[in-house]
C-alpha cells in the first residue's frame, strides 16, 4: 500500500472511520488492486502513529462492506474494487457515511467456547411440547384464516391476550394501544421511521447494543450517549444531556441492560422519569430481559410508573421462549401506536400470524409458564456460575458486574489490556467474547467485554472462563515484561 492516508485528529468523524473511508476510496478507485495485501495493523499504526486498535476497527469496516478480507495466520487482502466499465457501481450505490462496525463474524470451529451471543440455550427449548402446541394449532378450524393476510397490529387473538395482561400489571392505560412486531427490534425501527428525521439527536445508552446502536445510526441519527453504571443510565448526566440536546426521544433498558447487566432501581427509575418530563422527552424502555429476574425483587417498569403517558413500552417473547418465531409487542399512546402501525404495514404488511397464534396457544395453555421457570432455574444457575467463575479465574484487577437476571456480564481487564487485541489469543485458546468496544457510543473503554452466559452450561461456563483467565494472566505478564520505565530526568 503506496499511498499515505491524511488523517484529521481534529475532526469530528473518528480515526477508524476516516482511515476506513480513505482506504475504501482507494480500493474502489482501482488504486489498490484485488489480491493486494494489506500491512498489517500492528504495521500501520506503527506508521501513522495510531493505535493498533484504531487499524483493527478500520480493518473491520472494510470488511463489513466488503472491500477486504482477513484471513487468520496471512493477513488482510483486497477483494473489492473498481467496477467493469458499463457495469453498475453496486459499491459507489451502497456506500454511506454510517457503515456499521461489524462484530466478530463467530467463525471460529465447534471447539470454541463462545460467550459472544447474547441468547437462550437451544437445549432449553421444550420441542415436544412445542410440537403438541402446533398439533393443536394446525388441527384448529379457523387455520385458513390463520395461514390468510391479516391485521397489521397483529394476531387479534394474542393482542387482545396481550392487552389484558399488561391492563393487569398496570402497564397498559385507557389511552394505551398495542402493536405485536417481530421482536422488540422492529419495534425500535418503527419507531425510528415515525419519529425520527436525519441528522436527529437520540440519547441511548453508553454502553450500548450495538443492534440498536447500527439501526438509529443508519438511520442517521446522532447518538448522545448517557454513560451506564453498576445502577444504570447515570441520573446527573442524563439530566444535563435531556437539557443540552433535547434529543427526539430517550431509549433505556429498565432491566439487565446489555451489554451491561445493570438495572435501574427505584430511585433511578423516578429520577430518570422527572429529568424527560420536565425536557419533554418521550421514553422508549425496552424491557426484552426483564421475566429473566434470578435474584431479587422485580421492580415496575417505568411504563407503570410514568403519570404523564411519555413512555413507550417494548417487550418481546424472544427471551423466554423461541427467538426464531419473532414475536414482541409495544404498548403506548393510541397516536403514536397508529402510526407504528401504518409504518408496519407499508413495511411487511403484517406480522406472522401461525408464530402468534402457536404462542397463545403455547400461553394458554400453561406450557410457556412452566417453561419460564425452567429458563429461570437455568439462568440463576448459569449466572451463579459465571459470577463464580470470574472470582475464581480471572487476575487480580479484573473487574466485573453482579446483576440478578438477564443474560449478559460486562468485564473490566486490568490496564493496559485491550479487550479487541486479546481476542485473536483468546479464540486460539478455545474461547470468545465480544470486546466492549462495539458497544461503546463515545466512550471506548479498551479493556471492557461482554460475556453472555445464558447458550451455555455451567461446566462450559467455567471451563471458558478458566481459559480466559489463563491468556489474560500471561498477557499481563507479557505486558509487566515489555514495560519500560521513562529515563529520569537529571
Amino acid at each position: 500500500m503506496d499511498f499515505q492516508p491524511k488523517l484529521d485528529h481534529s475532526a469530528e468523524a473518528p480515526l477508524y472511520r476516516q482511515l476506513s473511508e480513505q482506504i475504501g476510496h482507494q480500493i474502489r478507485a482501482g488504486l489498490l488492486a484485488r489480491g493486494e495485501r494489506l500491512p498489517a495493523t500492528r504495521e500501520l499504526a506503527g506508521l501513522l502513529g495510531l493505535n493498533r486498535t484504531t487499524v483493527s476497527a478500520a480493518y473491520e469496516l472494510l470488511e463489513s462492506a466488503g472491500l477486504i478480507s482477513g484471513q487468520v495466520g496471512r493477513g488482510s487482502f483486497v477483494t473489492g474494487g473498481a467496477e467493469p466499465a458499463g457495469g453498475v457501481d453496486w459499491s459507489g450505490l451502497l456506500e454511506r457515511s454510517d457503515i456499521s462496525m461489524a462484530g466478530p463474524n463467530g467463525g471460529w470451529n465447534k471447539d470454541v467456547i463462545s460467550f459472544a451471543v447474547s441468547r437462550p440455550s437451544r437445549d432449553l427449548f421444550p420441542l415436544d411440547d412445542f410440537r403438541a402446541t402446533c398439533a393443536t394449532v394446525l388441527a384448529r378450524r379457523d387455520l385458513a384464516d390463520i395461514l390468510q393476510l391479516g391485521s397489521p397490529s397483529g394476531y387479534e387473538p394474542l393482542r387482545r391476550h396481550l392487552m389484558e395482561e399488561a391492563r393487569r400489571q398496570q402497564v397498559a392505560g385507557p389511552g394505551d394501544d398495542l402493536l405485536i412486531t417481530n421482536g422488540c427490534q422492529q419495534a425500535l425501527d418503527l419507531i425510528g421511521r415515525v419519529l425520527l428525521r436525519p441528522g436527529d439527536t437520540v440519547a441511548v445508552e453508553d454502553p450500548l447494543y450495538t443492534g440498536l446502536k447500527h439501526l438509529l445510526t443508519g438511520m442517521g441519527a446522532q447518538l448522545c450517549g448517557v454513560p451506564v453504571g453498576a445502577d444504570g443510565m447515570d441520573a446527573v448526566q442524563l439530566e444535563r444531556v435531556l437539557e443540552r440536546e433535547r434529543p427526539r426521544f430517550l431509549v433505556v433498558t429498565s432491566n439487565f441492560q446489555n451489554p451491561t447487566g445493570a438495572s435501574l432501581p427505584m430511585a433511578g427509575r423516578k429520577a430518570l422519569l422527572d429529568a424527560a418530563r420536565k425536557a419533554s422527552v418521550p421514553v422508549i424502555e425496552n424491557d426484552a430481559y426483564g421475566e429473566l429476574r434470578y435474584t431479587g425483587e422485580p421492580l415496575p417498569a417505568l411504563k407503570q410508573l410514568d403519570e404523564g403517558g411519555g413512555t413507550v413500552l417494548l417487550r418481546s417473547f424472544s427471551k423466554v421462549s423461541f427467538p426464531g418465531l419473532r414475536v414482541g409487542w409495544a404498548v403506548g399512546p393510541k397516536p403514536l401506536i397508529d402510526r407504528l402501525r401504518h409504518a408496519k404495514e407499508a413495511a411487511d404488511l403484517h406480522t406472522y400470524q401461525l408464530s402468534q397464534a402457536v404462542l397463545l396457544e403455547f400461553a394458554e395453555s400453561g406450557r410457556l409458564e412452566a417453561h419460564r421457570a425452567r429458563v429461570r432455574q437455568a439462568g440463576g444457575e448459569r449466572l451463579a456460575a459465571t459470577l463464580e467463575a470470574c472470582a475464581e479465574y480471572l487476575p487480580a484487577g479484573t473487574r466485573w458486574t453482579r446483576p440478578e437476571g438477564g443474560m449478559n456480564v460486562w468485564v473490566r481487564l486490568p490496564d493496559p489490556l485491550d479487550a479487541s487485541e486479546l481476542l485473536a489469543r483468546a479464540q486460539r485458546a478455545g474461547v470468545a467474547y465480544m470486546p466492549g468496544r462495539y458497544f461503546a457510543v463515545s466512550r471506548l473503554e479498551p479493556g471492557t467485554l461482554r460475556l453472555s452466559f445464558a447458550g451455555l452450561t455451567p461446566e462450559q461456563i467455567r471451563s471458558g472462563l478458566g481459559i480466559l483467565g489463563r491468556t489474560v494472566a500471561s498477557e499481563l505478564e507479557n505486558a509487566a515484561r515489555n514495560y519500560e520505565p521513562s529515563p529520569a530526568m537529571v
